[in-house]
């Protein structure tokens, strides 16, 4: 049997044995944003390192927990946290538990995190629904291709669900919120973003730039999920004068405010 579907199938029935029913959503959550936990009824928590061959959470405001419970009455779960490529994990880690999803058939996947706005319109603590990406990052489906998982070259040209996004927008008219769209641009990071390279990805088209999200969702679509992804504008490129700088704790506090917000679009997608 191949090592990697061997590790995938040992965390997936792991997972079964500890779970009362199997969800449909999951709902990765990135930096900051892990109060949308919080809104998960009769939660089964298990610790990343409780889970056959799952990495820990190393960033700034990531628990490391895999939530299993309700959410809005639907059966969902919920990582608290991701493994990022900038922490020295390979491409194959980071995705590692998108594919144990997917072994335990899960159908769709919501993606979040914070990010910095781009776009000169967008502001700190705006709500940007996903459209489309642009990766500097290295694919996660190099190498030998899962046959039994997805095929060797899965078509990308409409990745974030347009049944998703449309829903995301009638729930955020219904709370008077205006949400933003736009382009997600992927970077390894750690360091943060040059002022030159913030205007080449503006020039590029994007609107908000980050550090993760392109290799889960690259892999949730290899594997069929439908997908839906959203950023907190964390930090502004517009704001960034010469003596100015970014930071790893404001960047979790902005996105920290924007929660309660983004929870409840959330709950409206499951």
């Amino acid at each position: 049997m191949n090592e990697i579907i061997k590790h995938i199938d040992e965390a997936a029935e792991y997972l079964k044995s500890r779970i009362p029913c199997i969800p449909q959503t999951a709902i990765i959550l990135g930096s900051g944003l892990g109060k949308l936990a919080d809104a998960i009824d009769d939660a089964t928590i298990i610790p990343y390192g409780e889970i056959p061959h799952f990495k820990v959470s190393t960033a700034i405001g990531h628990k490391g927990n895999l939530i299993f419970g309700r959410l809005n009455g639907k059966s969902v779960m919920a990582m608290q946290g991701r493994f990022h490529y900038y922490e020295g994990y390979t491409m194959q880690e980071v995705t590692f538990p998108v594919r144990v999803m997917s072994r335990i058939g899960v159908e769709r996947l919501l993606v979040s995190n914070a990010a910095g706005g781009i776009n000169p319109d967008f502001g700190v603590g705006d709500l940007m629904i996903i459209t489309d990406h642009i990766s500097f990052m290295p694919n996660p489906l190099i190498g030998k291709n899962i046959d039994e998982m997805g095929v060797r070259f899965p078509d990308m040209t409409n990745v974030y669900s347009t049944a998703l996004r449309n829903k995301a927008k009638e729930t955020a008219a219904k709370m008077g919120l205006t949400l933003r769209e736009g382009v997600y641009v992927a970077e390894t990071g750690p360091s943060y973003e040059t002022r030159a390279e913030y205007r080449m990805f503006r020039l590029l088209g994007g609107d908000a730039v980050g550090m993760s999200t392109v290799p889960e969702v690259t892999v949730a679509r290899h594997c069929g999920m439908e997908i839906f992804g959203m950023s907190v504008i964390s930090n502004c490129a517009k704001d960034l004068g010469e003596n100015c700088q970014n930071d790893g704790d404001d960047v979790v506090k902005a996105a920290d405010k924007a929660a309660d917000k983004m929870t409840e679009i959330f709950k409206s997608l499951v």
